[in-house]
């Protein structure tokens, strides 16, 4: 009997523990949840205070833009854009450009949009210096000089250095040619 007694009491310590066992798992496993989603809540309001300090950031930088006022009559008429406002306009932009230049970037960028050196490169671009021309010449260039070499090779003589020069005068007259004619006949 005695032994029955001991066993029960044993039995009844053993179920005690299961539930304080539990009750510690449900416990831990609320704390854990509840962290969760205290950490959730942190990420949230961060991001909502984050969002709102980048409108109020974006509202401050575009009211000085609502405020501006086209300050001559030019500016304010409708229709095609004057030559003041395209040289208003390419200044800025230049200006803008040059400010991410390194110094000898921006004293040579200066420089080759001077009006002198703007009119003499446009010139030289629509007459002497057009792509097939350019193209044409080069590749006279390399096939004269690579035939006479290989024939001064074969017959023993020496080049003077003045034949790719002249390959390539040639065929840039060639190009300049074919330009001439095709806007002749294209009308373009």
């Amino acid at each position: 009997m005695a032994e029955k007694i001991a066993h029960r009491s044993h039995e009844a310590e053993n179920s005690a523990e299961k539930p304080d066992h539990e009750a510690e798992r449900q416990r831990e496993v609320l704390r854990e949840n509840l962290e969760r989603a205290e950490r959730e809540h942190k990420q949230r309001t961060s991001e909502t205070e984050v969002l709102a300090e980048a409108k109020q950031l974006a509202h401050e930088k575009e009211e000085p833009h609502h405020n501006v006022q086209p300050t001559s009559p030019a500016e304010r008429r409708r229709g095609p854009i004057t030559k003041k406002q395209l040289d208003n306009g390419f200044k800025m932009q230049m200006a803008q450009a040059q400010s991410h230049m390194s110094p000898a970037g921006r004293v040579f960028s200066k420089f080759i949009h001077l009006r002198p050196v703007e009119v003499v490169s446009d010139i030289a671009s629509s007459t002497i210096a057009r792509p097939n021309a350019l193209l044409s010449g080069s590749i006279a260039a390399f096939g004269f000089v690579t035939i006479l070499y290989f024939t001064a090779k074969y017959y023993g003589f020496s080049l003077s250095g003045f034949e790719t020069i002249g390959a390539f005068v040639l065929g840039w007259i060639i190009g300049i040619l074919y330009d001439y004619f095709a806007v002749m006949i294209r009308g373009r």
